[in-house]
């Protein structure tokens, strides 16, 4: 087949500019949306009486033929197909002849591909909002079996206040409902139909693209043809999105790597998500949360990468965007990959409820020291500078703030009673913190009711197939 711009040129291109320019090996992906985009305009240039009903129907059967293919792995591409587009079309032409050439009135590659990828991406997101779903709701039902455990809250790394383990697990739904939440926003965006738009300046021909962004499900239309064919801020966007949400991956995969160390214990890895050594043995590798946190380096360079090609480019469109779709491609990839085995992970994280007590330091009940005084009336300045002259006293000599004896505290202030070593347990620390959001049994049951009603899970469901395991 003759290539779609060929008429201008008297010579042969180049054997290798031709595989430097073709893009079919990898926007082959695009052919259902470039099919369904297709079907569509034959049915608008049909409305505008520029096919009859029946030459559309014709082009929509050998469209359903070409879908057929693609759907059964029978489509044989030919080295002439540059890109999906030339691909499609040179096989409607073999299969319908000549009027295939009439698809393409008013249409062109430029406002087709960014149509095509628009209406792609509007579609894997609805799947990568289903993933962030699950992946909250194995969180959910994690925490729900966890609720009693108490483990150390970190800051810097340093024991600080005990803290649920469920508390720390729901802080990671809570960051993925932020991601949710902008993938909603960002879908707006992307639902724009540039299809209409020709190559720079608009179509010729009276298509009615609301009826377009009706057939195939965009919400809006580009005010601009000449903004439609250049647009590439909803990848960006989306690809900024996608650098966000890996970045949350990993730090829940950095936490559980260092949770599932020898030294903390505090969790094991599955061995459906673990691998070994080829030299050492006994090792067991939590390789399934260190590829999650190498991956995210992988996304955000996708992001950077694109940015760095559209920077210099002038307005409408220009060859460069075709680097648009790779780092694309890679991010949908990977992201959805990553969210399965997040999921996959936290599912069938064991907890070592036992383990996480013993490593737990009592100077964490340092803040309860402070608080019990400033419920006897103390500033809370001048008792958190006390606690840490007794805390240092307690270090010096080995002895747990919770056995520390009465008459020590007492040496400190006359303000410690009999009720002091009741409020110095780990259990009463974490319950103490009562308030919205907080630690407490009952603040962590009103965080898991809000998610409830904020993921679609079958949390009930979920916690039924565990305890029939």
């Amino acid at each position: 087949m003759a290539k779609l711009w060929g008429g201008r040129f008297g010579g042969e291109i180049d054997a290798l500019m031709r595989k430097f320019n073709d893009s079919i090996y990898f926007d082959i992906r695009l052919w259902e949306a470039d099919i369904d985009g297709s079907v569509a305009y034959a049915q608008a240039l049909a409305r505008a009486g520029v096919l009859t009903e029946e030459e559309a129907g014709l082009i929509i059967d050998g469209l359903d033929a070409v879908r057929a293919e693609f759907a059964q792995q029978q489509f044989q591409l030919q080295p002439g197909d540059e890109d999906i587009h030339t691909a499609v079309e040179r096989r409607l032409k073999e299969l319908i002849g000549d009027l295939a050439g009439k698809l393409h009135t008013g249409r062109s590659r430029n406002d087709q591909v960014a149509t095509d990828t628009r209406l792609w991406l509007k579609r894997k997101i609805a799947g990568l909002r289903d993933q962030l779903d699950t992946l909250q709701g194995v969180i959910i039902v994690k925490a729900i079996q966890t609720l009693n455990v108490i483990m150390p809250g970190y800051t810097h790394l340093q024991q600080a206040q005990p803290v649920r383990f469920s508390h720390w697990l729901l802080s990671y739904a809570w960051m993925f409902q932020r991601d949710k939440e902008r993938l909603a926003d960002l879908t707006k965006r992307v639902e724009v139909l540039p299809l209409g738009s020709g190559a720079l300046a608009g179509n010729p021909f009276p298509i009615d693209r609301a009826f377009l962004a009706e057939q195939l499900g965009f919400s809006a239309l580009s005010a601009n043809s000449m903004d439609a064919v250049g647009d590439r801020d909803y990848i960006l966007e989306f690809l900024g999105w996608a650098a966000i949400t890996q970045v949350h991956l990993s730090r829940l995969a950095e936490d559980l790597i260092i949770y599932s160390s020898r030294e903390f214990g505090f969790v094991e890895i599955d061995d459906a998500y673990s691998t070994g050594s080829s030299l050492m043995p006994q090792k067991k590798n939590a390789d399934s949360l260190e590829l999650i946190r190498g991956k995210t380096g992988r996304v955000v360079g996708d992001l950077t990468g694109l940015l760095t090609t559209l920077k210099g480019t002038p307005s409408t469109y220009n060859k460069d965007y075709q680097e648009d779709k790779e780092p694309l491609f890679d991010t949908v990839d990977t992201l959805s990959m990553t969210l399965a085995i997040a999921a996959g992970v936290v599912r069938t994280l064991e907890v070592n409820s036992a383990r996480i007590y013993d490593s737990m330091d009592s100077a964490m009940l340092a803040t309860e020291l402070a608080d019990y005084l400033v419920d006897k009336g103390m500033p809370f300045r001048e008792a958190h500078h006390l606690v840490g002259r007794i805390v240092q006293q307690a270090i010096a000599i080995d002895q747990p703030l919770y056995s520390f004896p009465l008459a020590a505290y007492k040496q400190f202030s006359p303000l410690f009673d009999r009720d002091l070593h009741e409020r110095l347990t780990f259990n009463r620390a974490a319950d103490r913190r009562e308030s919205l959001g907080g630690t407490g049994e009952a603040a962590v049951k009103v965080q898991i009711e809000f998610l409830r009603d904020l993921v679609d899970y079958e949390i009930d469901a979920a916690l039924d197939g565990a305890d029939q395991d």
